[in-house]
């Protein structure tokens, strides 16, 4: 006998008890009489961009904080929100702990360094401490974070989201307006798939896909001067992104002083903001930063 779930599962996509068409574009309801909640928009704060992997491993939020940095460093007012609830990682990449101040109306105060204002479920929980928590409770978890924190004026604010397309994700896609998302893989098969199922996901919560960075695109070694692509050829991006019909952001090289910088709580934008690897990411936050208007400062 087939599993339960299976069974139910089954009988779903095979039952149509509104006698609805199975042809043709589906109905449209209002949000509300489809279960939905109103999005709302984040006080203070005039862009949201949210940075995915849907794998796990792939460098995402070393990404997420960079991008960060690099549109701070450009002359934007910058925030980043660590939606990871139970791999949080924001305060090792930014040397930030300690629990955030309240406002008179207790709303969180976000933690600041390097110019760029951050909040983290890891700054309000031991770091040593697991959540063992369940769907409901990290989803009003993620409601107090995207909502009772109170940001400066914020020209643009950059979610680093987890691993997968659950709970976190449709809460953030379906709660509050994102301006567009970015995708991050290496270019490995089965980061690649994921990626994949990330893109079919924010394409049916109607967020624009601003592109994909590919992160750990190669090694240049340091004896023969040659770049060997560790994780897979190149062309497997953009072949994936030419099927999928977004852009290629960027290609961060695999590097072990980013991956050095980013475990010091110095970022490669801060540690090196002359060298070659933040000048990768100075270019990617450009890109973005035209692809969701937020034009050039002086």
């Amino acid at each position: 006998m087939k599993p339960r779930l299976f069974s139910t599962l089954r009988c779903l996509q095979h039952d149509n008890p509104l006698g609805l068409p199975r042809t043709g574009a589906p109905p449209q309801f209002p949000r509300m009489q489809r279960g939905l909640p109103q999005k709302r928009p984040i006080r203070d704060v005039k862009k949201i961009i949210a940075v995915s992997s849907a794998k796990g491993g792939v460098g995402k939020s070393t990404i997420a904080v960079n991008l960060a940095l690099s549109l701070a460093r450009a002359g934007h007012r910058t925030g980043i929100l660590d939606t990871d609830i139970f791999g949080p990682s924001i305060p090792t990449l930014l040397n930030l702990s300690g629990e955030p101040r309240l406002t008179p109306d207790n709303q969180l105060l976000p933690l600041s360094n390097y110019g760029l204002a951050s909040m983290s479920i890891g700054y309000l929980t031991p770091p040593s401490s697991p959540l063992a928590w369940r769907g409901l409770m990290v989803t009003k978890a993620l409601h107090q974070l995207l909502h009772s924190v109170s940001w400066p004026a914020l020209d643009v604010l950059v979610l680093d989201l987890p691993p997968g397309t659950g709970d976190v994700q449709l809460t953030i896609t379906q709660q509050i307006p994102l301006d567009g998302a970015i995708v991050v893989s290496t270019p490995q098969d089965l980061a690649l798939r994921d990626a994949a199922r990330g893109i079919e996901l924010f394409r049916k919560t109607d967020v624009e896909i601003l592109g994909l960075v590919c992160n750990m695109s190669g090694f240049r070694c340091a004896g023969c001067g040659g770049m060997h692509e560790i994780f897979g050829p190149l062309g497997k991006i953009r072949e994936t992104c030419e099927r999928e019909g977004i852009r290629v952001l960027g290609e961060v090289p695999l590097d072990a002083r980013i991956c050095e910088d980013a475990d010091r709580g110095r970022p490669t934008v801060v540690a090196e903001p002359e060298g070659e690897r933040a000048a990768v990411f100075r270019g990617i936050a450009g890109e973005v930063a035209g692809l969701i208007g937020l034009g050039e400062k002086g």
